[in-house]
């Protein structure tokens, strides 16, 4: 009987075995209990609105608003790129309570695509989880958003909150459907590569190490993520729609005629999160995932 005392490894899993633990991972994603998925993405919904509700509360009274006619109608604080990046750090929680608490969000699943082209996971199986999960993602957010709407966290700050919802989602319901595409590819790609780089992980500070720099860099670059966007948008209409003082009062203090026109339910749907979802997947399921399968578990499956 050998009396060695056994190695513990505590360096990082190197690309290789992080692509086996990722199949391995979207394996049991896929065949995770209907009723527990949609109960972990309602978490995880909630979680990326906990992220949203720091980051908008990081940028208040730090945002530039420009008018009609191009001119700064509110401006204090820090420069934007700083504020940007401060609050980019700040939304950073919002995936680290997903990843360390556990729980499904739509935009890391996509790398379930692993396990699709490894053929451990039919169609249906990626379908079926990420169609509970978008769906779970959504009632979390939307809960969130009404929780705070409620507590009229928005109106902290002198309303300065409020402005800064309202700027928040103004912005990104005024992009083109192409443009909204674009920022959702860029968004994923580094929402998934901060997922991927967690599968590296052997401790939960590498875990946490690993989520901030991606998550404040798109946020910070202004790269657009789905499940945030049901969050910071559906909380500026409510805002708009169900508190008329406020929003009166807010748009009255700007002094530039700005009534945040773009921020409508159709703009919402049409013209943020369908294209933004579209891109989220190119992004998160093509440009990480499979090509990740393929240069690592191509092989494998190839025979």
């Amino acid at each position: 009987m050998s009396n060695e005392i056994p190695s513990i490894s505590v360096d990082a899993f190197l690309p290789p075995a992080m692509a086996a633990k990722a199949e391995d991972i979207g394996v049991k994603k896929a065949n995770l209990n209907a009723l527990n998925m949609f109960a972990l993405a309602i978490l995880a919904g909630a979680f990326i609105g906990i992220g949203a509700i720091f980051a908008t509360t990081v940028s208040a009274g730090s945002m530039a608003i420009s008018t009609s006619a191009g001119d700064a109608a509110f401006k204090t604080g820090l420069p934007y790129g700083v504020t940007r990046l401060l609050t980019g750090l700040a939304f950073t929680v919002g995936l680290i309570l997903v990843v360390v608490g556990g729980a499904e969000l739509f935009t890391g699943n996509n790398l379930i695509t692993m396990a699709f082209m490894s053929k451990k996971v039919k169609l249906a199986g990626l379908l079926r989880n990420w169609g509970i999960v978008y769906a779970g993602n959504f009632v979390g957010s939307i809960i969130t958003a009404l929780i705070v709407f409620f507590g009229k966290q928005y109106t902290f700050g002198s309303n300065s909150i409020g402005l800064a919802t309202l700027n928040i989602g103004n912005t990104k319901c005024g992009y083109s459907f192409i443009q909204a595409i674009a920022l959702g590819i860029m968004c994923n790609a580094l929402v998934c590569m901060a997922i991927w780089m967690c599968y590296s992980a052997r401790t939960t500070t590498d875990k946490i190490l690993a989520i901030i720099p991606p998550i404040a860099c798109f946020v910070a670059a202004g790269f657009e993520h789905s499940v945030a966007n049901m969050y910071f948008i559906p909380i500026a209409l409510f805002v708009k729609n169900f508190d008329t003082k406020v929003y009166d009062a807010i748009v009255a203090n700007l002094n530039a005629g700005k009534d945040f026109a773009n921020l409508t339910w159709g703009k919402f749907f049409i013209g943020n999160l369908l294209p933004v979802t579209i891109g989220n997947i190119i992004g998160g399921a093509f440009m990480v995932g499979i090509i990740y399968w393929f240069v690592y578990l191509r092989k494998q499956t190839a025979k």
